[in-house]
């Protein structure tokens, strides 16, 4: 009877063994299916896309006989590319763009006849990245160097006397990144951009110091490598 009861208790602990390690309980942080030591998304790698998105800002004038401020708005798109470090939970990155845009205004030219516009034709930043991860979201700030090519001209008739300058200055702003597939993200992001003045001379009625600063709120695709 003993010696029965002593075999019966091996086992029950043999199975008990054997139960606990059919669960997953002997390492439970390892193989538990709610647990993961690993991003359930990985977001490293080079990635590149597409965006679109709107612009509006103020664009300064410095003619010879009075500053102005004026407001400005227009559409904006372009092309980005980029590369992300995870590092369970938290991302690292780079990434560039370049834009085309139509961002300007125009008023009666000062002095003399005719019309003054100033726009922005595109423009470009190269950005640093870092965001938390969750999950297949990935919130984010940036924050980087920015260039742009502008246009002044004075159009009197027929006749358009125009000069360009390329502008540099710098940028901030915050997005959100979702994963749709392994490959392939969706983004949405606010930029701040300032690009300071430049001087466009050779226009009628002397050179004038033209200054671009805006807001950029685009969505973008990526595709991931």
């Amino acid at each position: 009877m003993k010696r029965s009861a002593l075999t019966l208790s091996a086992l029950l602990m043999l199975s008990a063994s054997a139960n606990a390690a059919d669960l997953g309980w002997n390492n439970a942080p390892a193989t538990s299916p709610m647990y993961s030591s690993t991003s359930v998304t990985d977001w490293n790698g080079f990635y590149a896309g597409v965006n679109g998105g709107y612009t509006w800002g103020n664009t300064s004038t410095a003619p010879a006989i009075a500053n102005t401020n004026n407001n400005s708005s227009g559409w904006t798109g372009g092309i980005q590319a980029g590369v992300n470090a995870d590092m369970g939970g938290f991302v690292l990155g780079g990434e560039a763009d370049f834009q085309l845009a139509n961002l300007g205004y125009n008023e009666p030219a000062n002095p003399g006849p005719g019309t003054f516009e100033a726009k922005l034709d595109s423009f470009g930043t190269i950005r640093g990245r870092a965001g938390a991860t969750f999950g297949q979201v990935m919130p984010y700030v940036t924050l980087g160097a920015a260039f742009g090519r502008g246009t002044a001209q004075v159009v009197n008739g027929g006749v358009t006397t125009s000069q360009s300058a390329t502008h540099f200055g710098w940028t901030a702003g915050l997005g959100i990144e979702a994963k749709a597939t392994d490959n392939i993200s969706v983004k949405a992001e606010y930029m701040y951009v300032d690009l300071g003045s430049q001087a466009y001379g050779g226009l009628p009625g002397g050179a004038r110091d033209i200054g671009q600063k805006f807001s950029v709120i685009r969505a973008g695709v990526n595709y991931s490598f």
